[in-house]
C-alpha cells in the first residue's frame, strides 16, 4: 500500500507540474519530444516497441532506467537508421554499468537530424519574386532563388540513468536527460526528469512504467520562445516463457504509450487531453543464441532478427510504412566481461 501511495503521488505531480507551466504562458510544444519516442536498439524495435518491461541492457537507459539493475557487465550499444526513404538519419548510442551489488547506471544520446537542407535566398532581396532589374553590370536579370547555404535540423536527448534493486521484484531508477534542437541559426535547450519501475508478479509476469519528462520538460529557445514537452507514461507487460522441448524461450510483451497532447485522430484512441497508442511485440530465442522477432508498432509492422554471441549481439528490425517508405535499423552491442563486485 505504501508503495502504491508513492507511484500515486509521482503521478500526480507531473500533473500538477503541468497544468502550473501552462498557467504561466508557456506553449504546450505538440510533438516537440516526438524525437524521443524512436527509442533504442533493433532488439526492442523489432518487437513493435513493446520493451518496457523487456529492457534488460544498456538500452534501458532509455526504455526503463529501473532495468539498469539487471546489467551484470558493461556494455556497449549502437544503433544507425535512416528513415522515410533516407531523409531522417536517427542514431542511438548507450553505455551501462553494474554498480554496486544491486544498482546499474548508464549513459545514452540520440541524435535525430533531417541534413543538408537548402537555405535560399533572393539575388536582389530588396525586389519580389521574378521581378525584372539590371545588375551592377548593367545586365537584365530576374529576380529568383538561390542555394546560399545548406544546414541541418538537428535534435539531442542525453541520458543520465540509474537504477536499483529493492527487494526480490521491484526495481526502481530514473534519468536526467538534457534535450538540445537546432534548425539552422536558432537553438533551444531544455532539462527534463524520467522515472521508472519495474516490478516482477511472479516468473510469468513481468509489469514495467516510465513516467517520462515527469514534471514536463522546458524547452527555451534564443528566439525567446518557450515550449513544454508534457509526460508521457509508457506501460508494459510482459509474459515470458520457456519452452524446455525447443530449447526455446517466448516473450510476447505489449506496451502502451498514454500522452497528453490532444492528439486526436493521430492517436490511437484519444479522450480529451490524453491519447493512447499501443505496441505489441514477440521474441522467440533460440538456445540463447538466435531471436526471431514479430511486432506492431501503433499499427505498422516490424519485424527483426538477432544473434547473440558471448561478447556481441547483432540485432536488425524492419519497419513498413504504406506512404513514408520501409526503414532498416542495425544496431551491435559490445559486452565487456567483468564480474559484478
Amino acid at each position: 500500500m505504501k508503495r502504491t501511495l508513492q507511484i500515486g503521488t509521482i503521478a500526480a505531480l507531473f500533473f500538477i507540474s503541468t497544468v502550473s507551466l501552462r498557467a504561466q504562458g508557456f506553449d504546450i510544444g505538440k510533438y516537440a519530444g516526438e524525437f524521443l519516442s524512436s527509442g533504442g536498439g533493433a532488439r526492442a524495435l523489432g518487437m513493435g516497441s513493446a520493451y518496457v518491461a523487456v529492457a534488460n541492457d544498456a538500452s534501458a537507459v532509455y526504455w526503463n532506467p529501473a532495468a539498469l539493475s539487471l546489467v551484470r557487465h558493461p556494455q556497449i550499444l549502437f544503433l544507425h537508421s535512416s528513415r522515410f526513404s533516407d531523409i531522417i538519419k536517427y542514431n542511438f548510442l548507450a553505455f551501462a554499468m553494474p554498480w554496486g551489488r544491486d544498482g546499474g547506471i548508464g549513459v545514452g544520446l540520440i541524435r535525430l537530424s533531417v541534413d543538408n537542407i537548402p537555405h535560399t535566398a533572393l539575388t536582389n532581396p530588396n525586389l519580389e519574386l521574378g521581378e525584372i532589374y539590371v545588375d551592377e553590370d548593367g545586365k537584365t536579370r530576374i529576380n529568383k532563388p538561390y542555394v546560399a547555404y545548406q544546414f541541418s535540423d538537428a535534435e539531442y536527448g542525453i541520458f543520465i540513468a540509474f537504477g536499483k534493486q529493492r527487494g526480490e521484484r521491484l526495481r526502481f531508477g530514473g534519468a536526467i536527460k538534457v534535450v538540445h534542437k537546432s534548425f539552422d541559426e536558432n537553438s533551444a535547450w531544455g532539462l527534463g526528469f524520467d522515472f521508472s519501475v519495474r516490478y516482477r508478479v511472479h516468473d510469468r509476469l513481468i509489469v514495467g512504467a516510465n513516467f517520462q519528462d515527469l514534471t514536463s520538460t522546458l524547452l527555451v529557445w534564443d528566439t525567446g520562445k518557450k515550449e513544454l514537452i508534457v509526460p508521457t507514461v509508457k506501460l508494459g507487460v510482459l509474459l515470458p516463457v520457456n519452452l524446455p522441448g525447443l530449447h526455446a524461450r517466448l516473450a510476447p510483451a505489449l506496451d502502451a504509450d498514454v500522452k497528453f497532447e490532444r492528439r486526436g485522430d493521430a492517436a490511437q484512441v484519444n479522450i480529451g487531453r490524453a491519447s493512447l497508442d499501443f505496441h505489441a511485440g514477440m521474441e522467440l530465442l533460440y538456445r540463447n543464441r538466435l531471436a526471431l522477432r514479430l511486432g506492431s508498432d501503433v499499427g505498422a509492422f516490424t519485424a527483426g532478427a538477432g544473434l547473440r554471441l558471448p561478447r556481441l549481439s547483432v540485432d536488425y528490425a524492419f519497419m513498413s510504412h504504406n506512404e513514408l517508405g520501409d526503414t532498416h535499423r542495425v544496431s551491435l552491442m559490445v559486452t565487456l566481461q567483468k564480474s559484478r563486485q
